[in-house]
């Protein structure tokens, strides 16, 4: 029997440990837009470009913020557009940017980082 089979434990502890990672990012993408969507201070729903809210699921929107994952408010547009680039292309190693950013287009990049570049804290 295959260790990728549900029935082998390796496998089973496999499955359950995608499904809490999945469920994980799920809540936390939810919890993230809630945030932002309810800020004050955040853009309109209608000035944030389409995936940018996705973000704040792992990008911290505050300073203070105890994580590896850089903050993206205020960051040079061009310099996220070329971290995108490279995670796309798979020159900049990652868990999982690689993928997210194979899921935008050039222009849904240049959107979304031209928008965290003009955001202020």
């Amino acid at each position: 029997m295959s260790q990728s089979q549900p029935n082998h434990p390796q496998g089973r502890a496999e499955m359950i440990r995608e499904r809490i990672v999945r469920r994980g990012a799920v809540l936390s993408l939810t919890a993230a837009a809630a945030i932002l969507l309810s800020s004050a201070e955040a853009a309109t729903a209608a000035d944030v470009p389409p995936g940018a809210v996705a973000c704040s699921g792992c990008h911290p929107a505050r300073m203070g913020v105890d994580t590896p994952v850089p903050r993206l408010v205020g960051r040079d547009a061009a310099q996220i557009v070329a971290a995108m680039a490279e995670f796309r292309d798979g020159k900049r190693p990652s868990t999982i940017m690689d993928r997210i950013a194979k899921g935008f287009s050039d222009d849904e990049v240049k959107a979304i980082a031209t928008w965290f570049a003009a955001q202020k804290d």
